[in-house]
């Protein structure tokens, strides 16, 4: 690839700043190594001015939501809270950029942006992990998958903090040869570079210290049942071992019983939907397995020390 590339990083209020810095570093370093410019960038922001992120540090921009030139690359990047900051001004920008060709990525929660523009109807998305369940709630037509990132879709995606340093040294590695990719997370002093396919999330295996097939794949069945639980004895049975042996695997590598760990599974589900989404707490209630509002608030209550509508409030 010849020439300059010029790269647009539209940065949403409240946006993730270790995925911002992850993203434009590598492009930083690149030019520095090549001793030349391969990469130029902008930061844009809704009202040309500046933009706030995460950890309340204020970065300058140097353009609004001015048409862009022929030729960029417009990546959009977010954090918490993205479904308040998706404005209706940044929609209309996307799809005007969308309209004229421009080639948009997200980073971080940025997807949830462009589905909300009506961008990723059936296509492969990464999105950070904490967003998973707010996404998979508002846009069941995404086909939302675990990866770190994902290149090779009409919209590239990644999934926030160090996974935008994996996916610009993808797209370095891809323009300029990889011996420049890898130079360039050498500078980083990164070395445990993935690629898209990685999973985002620690694997059991390393959070937990185990190699025990049959448990890995219990809680597995757990993550996916939340809204209908299984119990001890259907789990066991879709694992082909005895209600005994699955209590003893979870005593012995987790210290808990499987229904402890099921329901800590679904109240991490609840309080994410709480956080991040706008539905009520007998819809939550529901989608996380809980036949009463009654029961879950009592519950949620005595896990994490406050009421559900109390936990919403005080984030909010």
């Amino acid at each position: 690839m010849s020439g300059t590339s010029h790269f647009v990083f539209l940065l949403v209020e409240n946006f993730s700043h270790i995925a911002f810095s992850c993203a434009l570093e590598p492009l930083r370093i690149a030019n520095l190594l090549a001793g030349r410019d391969l990469y130029r960038w902008s930061l844009a922001s809704e009202d040309g001015a500046s933009a706030t992120c995460s950890n309340r540090c204020v970065t300058l921009v140097h353009r609004g939501l001015d048409p862009l030139e022929r030729g960029d690359r417009l990546f959009l990047i977010s954090g918490l809270r993205v479904q308040h900051h998706t404005t209706p001004a940044i929609l209309s920008f996307l799809r005007r950029e969308r309209a004229a060709g421009t080639p948009i990525g997200a980073i971080c929660s940025g997807a949830y942006v462009l589905a909300r523009a009506g961008f990723l109807t059936g296509v492969r998305t990464a999105i950070h992990w904490e967003f998973h369940d707010l996404f998979a709630e508002d846009f069941p037509e995404v086909a939302l998958v675990r990866n770190v990132f994902v290149p090779d879709e009409r919209f590239v995606t990644a999934s926030g903090g160090t996974a935008a340093a994996d996916l610009m040294l993808h797209l370095i590695a891809r323009e300029h040869g990889r011996d420049l990719s890898t130079a360039v997370a050498d500078q980083m002093v990164y070395n445990t570079v993935r690629e898209g396919t990685a999973a985002q999330r620690v694997s059991l295996q390393s959070r937990h210290g185990m190699r025990n097939a049959h448990l890995s794949r219990a809680i597995a069945l757990m993550e996916a049942h939340v809204e209908e639980p299984l119990s001890p004895f259907a789990l066991a049975a879709l694992l082909g071992i005895s209600t005994r042996q699955l209590e003893r695997l979870f005593g012995k590598f987790l210290n808990t019983s499987p229904k402890r760990y099921m329901m800590e599974v679904r109240l991490t589900r609840a309080r994410h939907l709480i956080v991040q989404t706008e539905q009520s707490i007998s819809e939550i209630a529901m989608a996380c397995g809980f036949t009463s509002t009654s029961h879950f608030s009592k519950v949620f209550r005595s896990r994490y020390g406050v009421a559900p509508v109390a936990h919403r409030t005080t984030l909010g």
